[in-house]
């Protein structure tokens, strides 16, 4: 799982693996069951996650109880709650959706990882724009966009988990109904679309 996440660094830039091997000493490897909560609102967590193998999902409830997924995070993705950076509560709970293997990555690896490293500071930097780039697309699409359009980006976004995610949860991540989301994936294939 270790290798993956260096495969994962090497993709990105140029990295030996004597590098890897001088900041890989924080990182440690856990296993989660299907649908074990990882995380709860309220924790305090000092690390993040990137999945290896499996699916893990971050959401928040509101006061009516129900569930609002933020985030997917299968594989080669990482996944965590930025309140961690400033030790405050986390707001969102962080859910293994299948079996999962995961990578710890304590939330100060980047900065610290980037002192032994200099090239990793660079990518530090474009992993945080990608991910304020996918938070605004995703805020402009929940506010704007009609269920069809916020299904074809999804689809787009995340290829393989139409078939490893329950139709609702599919409908919680868009904002929509499940019935709007069986209307719409019926509306599509009435036009022949295959994902």
């Amino acid at each position: 799982m270790i290798h993956q996440f260096k495969e994962y660094f090497q993709s990105k830039i140029e990295l030996t693996d004597e590098q890897f091997d001088s900041i890989s000493g924080p990182l440690k490897v856990k296993k989660f069951e299907k649908n074990e909560i990882i995380q709860y609102k309220g924790d305090i967590l000092k690390y993040g996650f990137f999945v290896g193998k499996g699916l893990l999902r971050s959401y928040s409830i509101d006061a009516k109880g129900k569930e609002h997924i933020i985030q997917f995070a299968p594989e080669n993705w990482f996944i965590s709650d930025r309140n961690q950076m400033h030790n405050e509560p986390s707001d969102f709970f962080i859910e293994a959706i299948e079996a999962t293997e995961s990578v710890i990555v304590p939330d100060n690896f980047m900065s610290e990882a980037a002192r032994k490293v200099p090239c990793l500071l660079a990518l530090n930097v474009t992993m945080l724009h990608n991910s304020i780039r996918f938070m605004q697309k995703r805020i402009n699409m929940l506010l704007s966009a009609t269920a069809e359009e916020r299904y074809l980006d999804f689809i787009k976004l995340y290829p393989n988990l139409t078939l490893r995610v329950p139709q609702w949860m599919i409908a919680s991540y868009l904002g929509i109904t499940p019935e709007s989301l069986s209307r719409v994936r019926k509306e599509l294939a009435n036009k022949h679309f295959k994902p």
